[in-house]
Parts: structure tokens; sequence; C-alpha cells
């Protein structure tokens, strides 16, 4: 039903060209343009994307390593701690020790010096009551003097160094 005759054709033919000309001089290039430009931010934007993914990754890794890093300064930290909390106790003992000699020593040549004294007071007891004992035996009352006590007291000695000698 439809017949074209050979001028529609062509007047059709012609109206299209141009149509397709002026589409091509004004709208193609601005519409390729366009996709163009597109093409070319997407491009740019998935290379900021990698970019990105990369630097995250390589921060990562570097943060990694810090941590580490931190781990193990804190570890020599707390070595060294250890070592010096041990040092201080060791060095604390011995000072204690140290002091606990001493006055052991002190008190054994305080109980050294009282054992003599007592021994010598002992020794003038004794010689006090040798001379009573002598002077009742001998009926009459003895002079207390010095000379005598000096007797007395190198004959108790002479009988303290005998005992010694027995008991050693």
């Amino acid at each position: 039903m439809l017949s074209a005759g050979l001028g529609t054709i062509i007047w059709t033919s012609v109206a299209f060209l141009a149509v397709v000309f002026l589409l091509g001089r004004l709208a193609w290039k601005p519409i390729l343009n366009l996709i163009k430009e597109r093409e070319e931010s997407i491009e740019a934007a998935l290379q900021s994307a990698e970019k990105a993914r990369s630097e995250i990754s390589e921060l990562k890794n570097q943060n990694e390593a810090l941590l580490a890093e931190a781990r193990l300064e804190r570890d020599k930290i707390l070595r060294e701690a250890r070592d010096l909390k041990e040092k201080m106790i060791g060095d604390a003992k011995k000072i204690a020790d140290d002091e606990a000699r001493k006055m052991i020593e002190k008190a054994q040549v305080e109980i050294d010096r009282q054992k003599s004294a007592a021994i010598s007071e002992l020794k003038q007891q004794v010689a006090g009551f040798s001379l009573e004992i002598a002077s009742k035996l001998v009926g009459k009352r003895m002079e207390d003097n010095a000379e005598q006590r000096a007797i007395i007291n190198e004959h108790l000695n002479a009988l303290g160094n005998q005992e010694s000698k027995s008991a050693s």
C-alpha cells in the first residue's frame, strides 16, 4: 500500500544526509567528547582508587612494623626494669646481710666484753671471799691490801688457765 516515488526517496535521502551532517557537526562531536571525557574521568577515578588502595596497604604495613618495633621496645624496657628490680633486691639483701653480720659481730664483742667483765668481777668476789676464808682460818683478820689481791688474782688466773687447758 505504500508506494514511494523516486522523488520522495531522493528528497528523503537528502534530508536524511542533511540531518546526519548537521548532527555530526553540531551534536555528534560534543556527544563523543562528553563520552570520551566521562571515560577518562572514570579511568582517572579507577587509577586514583588503585593508588589509594596501594597507599593504604603501604600504611598498614608501616603501622604493623611500628607496632612490632613498639612491642620490642616495650619488651626491652620491661626486661630492663625487671633486671633493675632484681639488682635492687639483691643489693638490698646484701646490705641487710652486711648490717646483720655487723650487728652480730657487735653483739659478740659486747658479749665477750661483758663476759670478761663478769669473770673479772667474779675473780674479785672470789678474791674477797678467799681473804675472808683465809682470815677466818688463820683466826685473825688479814689486811685487805692491793698486794694480797694481786697474789690471789695471779693464782686465780693460773687456775683459770689450767681449767681452760683441761676443757680443751
